[in-house]
């Protein structure tokens, strides 16, 4: 139906004066509260002219709010919103002005940073983080990609932890290069703690996690699996898992599967959270 039939109907839907409407939920809520909204489309009639039309839009002026209304032959008249100015379905009406809706919460990426509409990534630093594998690359680049393309921060995998030390020294860390480092399984008295010992410095930071792997960073429930197996010693670890839980043994397509329940930062463990949080912070501090 278009606006001009709208109008119509609302205006002359009783052409017969002895037939009276039976009750309407619109009229009693108008007549409890006389504050109606001017809503686009709202059918009104203004009392001192008898002119009825439908709310086009409203406006501040400086004699005060104001109400466009279009009749059925797509006139426009402009009525000051006063008290008890107005008739909807026969009942006296004052119009106020809708209420604008508030702005919705603001919009955040996958590490639970507030995201930037329209942010552009940054030319990429002279910082680095670098972390355990590929798979790490992986997850970190899942969760906290937007917030490294907006800081400029390039994360980049070792083949292992015995090549840190040479990438150290290749690398030349200082006060505008600084390089964080994420290790898997960094525990005291183990090989990666002893090499992770070795190389930091004031422009190196070492962290890690205490799992075997980074499968187990992530949240069992996330996955849909009660818990992580615990795989004999000796044996491959992530296909250890993957028989356990009664997968292929493909670690790459068990990988993909666990990647793709990772949603945001609610899906991994905090131990990973803050050594991730704490390396980006590292390598995008200002100077001292």
């Amino acid at each position: 139906m278009c606006l001009r039939e709208r109008v119509a109907v609302a205006r002359y839907r009783h052409p017969d004066a002895t037939v009276r409407p039976g009750p309407d939920p619109a009229l009693e809520a108008a007549a409890a509260r006389p504050e109606v909204p001017a809503e686009p489309d709202l059918v009104v009639e203004e009392v001192t002219t008898g002119f009825c039309g439908a709310v086009i839009r409203c406006e501040k002026t400086a004699q005060g709010p104001t109400v466009t209304l279009e009749d059925r032959f797509g006139k426009h008249r402009v009525f000051p919103m006063e008290p008890r100015g107005f008739l909807l379905e026969g009942r006296v009406v004052t119009l106020v002005r809708p209420r604008v809706a508030a702005p919705g919460a603001p919009r955040r990426t996958a590490s639970g940073s507030i995201a930037v509409p329209g942010a552009r990534a940054r030319v990429a630093r002279a910082g680095r983080i670098y972390v355990e594998g590929r798979h790490d690359a992986e997850l970190v680049e899942r969760v906290w990609g937007d917030d490294l393309r907006i800081e400029g921060v390039v994360v980049e995998y070792l083949e292992g932890v015995d090549d840190l030390p040479a990438i150290v020294d290749g690398f030349s860390p200082g006060p505008d290069a600084r390089l964080g480092v994420l290790v898997d399984h960094l525990v005291t008295g183990s090989k990666e703690s002893r090499i992770a010992a070795e190389v930091t410095g004031e422009h190196v930071l070492v962290l890690g996690h205490p799992y075997i792997d980074i499968w187990e960073a992530v949240k069992p429930s996330s996955v849909g699996i009660p818990a992580w197996p615990t795989v004999p010693h000796g044996q491959d670890w992530k296909k250890g898992v993957c028989r356990a839980l009664g997968w292929p043994e493909n670690t790459g397509a068990a990988w993909q599967r666990i990647l793709s329940s990772v949603h945001s930062y609610k899906d991994l463990q905090p131990e990973l959270l803050g050594r991730v949080e704490e390396l980006i912070d590292f390598v995008t501090a200002p100077q001292g």
